[in-house]
């Protein structure tokens, strides 16, 4: 077989999501890729914003102007992520026609951005939806393909933009809506990662598919408190599947939670039985400085993506990290649905990445 699913180990059940009470999953949540898929390009776009955040030197370009000369915000995230893809084509030394499959995805409605991009394109594209979480599972969904012999080479993208992000969940820009002190800010940036069945950069040797979890969190600010279950539960699918322990992985990252959501992360963690310690980072508390004043940090598709394709690669390739495990975390609301009442469900999928 050239893909195998792990089945639950005999360490305890998986934890139960509140909103499917006593729901048994007869096989696995986690897949060994036999022939696992090479890193062989990649490239970050980000905003000003975000280039003068902590890891801002690491990022392959930042924009001087966020709209990119565009006459709208939705076009230049159109342009951003188009900027991402040529990069990473660039970076992986091929060319449009070398690519088999395009998957991607961002925020906006109908995953526009992505559609309009993969239009002009014109190679074969799935577009996919899962809110913040989009990055690792467009590289499940490569890397299961690539490892299956179906493909060689595979682009996964993804963008978000805070301008297009607010007015789209929020409110509109004019409005200047007071912010909580537990909201975050939603990263303005574009990322592509390149998967070959050939090469010698690192390798996604797992992945692990997210469950939907909903602990009942309405506010559509509370985004880190929303999505640290879901963090969790995958988080333990992994390490109980694989049989691995936070201590087996140099660095574990989560996509989106900012700082309050990776505290509780840490709490729900230490509760069924795994410190994270030093190794763990999120995303999102590392895109901003403390005196950019953006609350609990960082949010969007982009914010995990970015920060996964220069920061924790460029450690990866220097040697600083031979084994990660990246978990972006998604709140899978619609637009409409927290205005009716509704409770936020979430997800985190992710990936093994070994040097």
């Amino acid at each position: 077989m050239v893909i195998k699913t792990l089945r639950k180990g005999q360490g305890g059940e998986l934890f139960t999501n509140r909103r499917i009470v006593d729901k048994v999953i007869a096989k696995g949540q986690t897949i060994v890729y036999d022939n696992p898929p090479h890193i062989i390009g990649r490239m970050s776009v980000v905003g000003q914003k975000e280039g003068k955040g902590p890891v801002g030197k690491y990022f392959h370009r930042v924009l001087s102007d966020d709209k990119m000369g565009e006459k709208t915000f939705e076009n230049a995230e159109i342009k951003m992520l188009t900027t991402a893809i040529e990069g990473a084509l660039s970076s992986a030394k091929l060319r449009a026609r070398d690519v088999d499959l395009i998957i991607s995805g961002d925020l906006l409605n109908q995953v526009t951005t992505s559609n309009y991009v993969a239009r002009d394109l014109g190679v074969p594209y799935l577009g996919i939806y899962a809110a913040c979480s989009t990055m690792t599972e467009a590289l499940n969904l490569a890397s299961t393909m690539i490892s299956a012999g179906h493909f060689d080479n595979v682009l996964c993208s993804t963008a978000s933009h805070f301008a297009t992000a607010e007015r789209t969940y929020r409110y509109p820009l004019e409005y200047g809506c007071q912010r909580p002190p537990y909201a975050q800010w939603t990263v303005t940036g574009a990322a592509c990662t390149a998967l070959s069945s050939k090469g010698d950069g690192p390798k996604i040797t797992m992945g692990t598919i997210g469950r939907v979890v909903d602990f009942g969190t309405t506010d559509l600010n509370n985004m880190g408190a929303a999505m640290a279950p879901a963090a969790m539960d995958s988080m333990v699918a992994l390490f109980r599947e694989s049989g691995m322990t936070p201590s087996d992985f140099d660095l574990i990252i989560t996509g989106d939670l900012g700082k309050l959501g990776s505290d509780i992360l840490r709490d729900l963690m230490q509760e069924q039985g795994y410190y994270l310690g030093q190794r763990y980072i999120d995303c999102g508390n590392m895109m901003y400085d403390v005196n950019q004043h953006c609350y609990q940090g960082g949010s969007g598709a982009a914010c995990s993506a970015t920060v996964f394709n220069s920061y924790v690669l460029d450690k990866m390739i220097d040697g600083t990290y031979n084994r990660v495990a990246y978990f972006a975390t998604g709140a899978l609301m619609s637009t409409q649905s927290c205005y009716q009442g509704e409770t936020i469900p979430c997800i985190s999928h992710a990936v093994v990445i070994e040097r």
